[in-house]
């Protein structure tokens, strides 16, 4: 279907500055707002909200991983693996939000030359996955354990006698501004890794995807989806480990002193019970590595983690005890998920008349089981394991800056851009060694507030989910698996919400009645109650425990391999995803209609 063509979204150049952020352009890079310099490239784009990954106004330090995710994604489509038909996806930032634009390549003299490329390259990816994602597993747990390795302290009033006569000759302030650059550097060097794998295992998926739908014109989008369903990924392991906590703690008999009180004081109540400290040891195992994980996407470093604020794990905690009480099983239904994955893909396999075309379809199904753990781990190990060290480790350099003077708070230091914080670090390395005042104590103070000011001002605007020239067909699978957006998407968004009903992408299947609990962040999660519809902008990871209770989920962003499609086919649970409106259209307490078939939800 084609969008609108006589329609088309605000310019960015012409949309209004919210009310009180005036000057938010200081917040972030040069290159990364919508500038005069680059005006006729930027209106002629299509740019679209990423609500999956940046859902509000970024902080001025926040975009850094913004920023690295971006450039390499692009670096791995554009520079290794060669893409033939793509090139990068451009970004910007519009009051804080972010905006994405894909680069494709239409011109078949480009692409051409591009295959030979990408064939010799990805087909070495392929027949040597498994061995080249073992080596990434040691990489990525390599970068995680440097940045922990690295440590954050105030300058001393004098330097250690032992550093003098040792004769290093390096000061704490050259540690201190050298462990900075090398916390940017495992940043970057995380995300580098991110995209090694995640781009060629998408092409594998979108590959089987597109033979499915020429072989099999009339195949629904979730059955193609299901045939790759049931399989064990490190990203359900944090849920899987309160579950087994839970058994555990019913099978020792210390579950009545973990049920009520905060995190903390069930903690200190059930060491002081019979077979509490063997049921804290296997708490302990549990919580490292595998609660670093964050409520929301990983990408704001005031997400909460799990290991930082164990009130929300035990929040699930507890409900997997009262299920285990009342004998109900709380593991997800790999079993009867298989077993349909496997009617499935042999029903379609006998559909095809020659061996040749089966054994095709046979490889394809097959590799795309094969890449696809990959396609969900790198989230836990990067967005959520990676980047809860990172924010950790940030946090304590904030500790240094309110310990010198140069801000109030230490979560302060999220309003300086990251390439500030280096200079910022040598006018209080500078003061120290003269013994003199830093101006960083009136300066950032006084700065900070104006900005805190500025962001109060975005985060209370509502972004448009687009701007610029809306194509005539959307086409780029990345664009339309992962964020959603397709003709009928951008179409709903130029016509306005349908206040009777909302269609999106069919994630998962089944008809479910129920009421709906509209909830916009993971400080609400606790608020779901058993057999309500969750209805959310997206999903996180880690709202994996909530899909015990929910009957089904409706989200406003997000496509068939978006992690809410994902985990509610893993759950068998109905999910119509990318409704664009659902949480300004729904109000909790309502009564839903969720037809997860047919992609629609009606209020009823």
């Amino acid at each position: 279907m084609s969008t609108n063509g006589h329609q088309r979204f605000s310019s960015p150049f012409d949309v209004p500055t919210p009310p009180g952020a005036e000057g938010w352009q200081d917040l972030y890079p040069y290159y990364l707002v919508f500038s005069e310099d680059r005006r006729a490239e930027e209106e002629a784009g299509f740019w679209f909200q990423d609500g999956v990954h940046w859902r509000e106004a970024l902080y001025p330090f926040d975009s850094i991983f913004y920023e690295f995710a971006l450039k390499c994604l692009s670096q791995y489509n554009t520079r290794f693996y060669i893409i033939p038909p793509a090139m990068g996806i451009d970004y910007r930032v519009l009051y804080g939000y972010a905006y994405l634009s894909p680069v494709a390549i239409t011109d078949p003299n480009i692409i051409g030359p591009r295959v030979p490329h990408f064939l010799e390259r990805a087909g070495y990816y392929f027949q040597n996955w498994n061995d080249l994602y073992a080596k990434w597993q040691v990489k990525i747990n390599r970068v995680i354990e440097d940045l922990g390795k690295l440590h954050f302290t105030p300058l001393p009033e004098m330097e250690d006698k032992d550093l003098v006569v040792g004769g290093r000759a390096l000061s704490s302030s050259y540690d201190l501004m050298t462990m900075y650059n090398r916390l940017i550097e495992l940043g970057l060097e995380g995300w580098q890794y991110h995209f090694e794998f995640l781009n060629l295992g998408y092409a594998a998926y979108l590959d089987y995807f597109g033979f499915c739908k020429q072989a099999f014109p009339d195949i629904p989008d979730q059955t193609i989806a299901k045939m790759v369903s049931g399989i064990e990924v490190d990203l359900f392991r944090p849920d899987d480990e309160l579950k087994r906590l839970a058994a555990a703690a019913v099978n020792l008999g210390v579950a009545d002193s973990l049920k009520t009180g905060r995190a903390a004081e069930a903690l200190e109540r059930v060491a002081k019970v019979e077979n509490g400290a063997q049921w804290l040891v296997e708490f302990e195992k549990s919580r490292d590595p595998w609660f670093n994980f964050s409520g929301g996407t990983g990408f704001y470093h005031h997400d909460p983690v799990w290991t930082e604020n164990l009130d929300v794990p035990f929040t699930f905690l507890r409900s997997y005890i009262e299920k285990v009480e009342a004998g109900e099983n709380i593991a997800r239904p790999l079993a009867a998920i298989r077993a349909e994955r496997d009617r499935l893909a042999a029903e379609y396999s006998a559909l095809l008349s020659s061996e040749e075309d089966q054994k095709t379809f046979q490889g394809k199904l097959g590799l795309a089981r094969t890449v696809f753990p990959y396609i969900e781990n790198h989230n836990f190990y990067v967005e959520h394991w990676h980047h809860s060290v990172f924010w950790r480790k940030m946090r304590e350099l904030g500790q240094v800056f309110v310990s010198a003077g140069f801000c109030e708070n230490v979560d302060d230091i999220f309003y300086l851009r990251r390439d500030e914080i280096p200079v910022a670090l040598f006018d209080m390395s500078s003061a120290w060694a003269v013994g003199a005042s830093a101006r960083g104590p009136v300066y950032w103070p006084r700065e900070i507030a104006r900005r805190k000011g500025i962001l109060n001002a975005l985060r209370a605007w509502t972004p448009p989910p687009a701007l610029g020239e809306p194509p005539e067909v959307v086409t780029e699978p990345f664009t339309i698996m992962l964020w959603g957006i397709t003709s009928d998407s951008i179409n709903t968004w130029l016509g306005g919400a349908d206040a009777a009903g909302l269609k999106g992408f069919a994630a998962s299947p089944g008809l479910v009645e129920g009421k709906a609990r509209v909830i916009t962040s993971a400080a609400e999660i606790d608020q779901v109650k058993p057999g309500e519809i969750l209805v959310c902008p997206i999903t996180a990871p880690s709202w994996g425990p909530v899909f015990a209770r929910i009957s089904a989920a409706v989200t406003d962003v997000g496509g068939m391999m978006s992690h809410a499609a994902i985990v509610c086919r893993e759950y068998g649970l109905p999910a119509v995803v990318g409704t664009g409106f659902a949480t300004r259209n729904i109000k909790t307490g309502d009564m839903l209609r969720v037809d997860g078939t047919a992609g629609t939800v009606t209020i009823i």
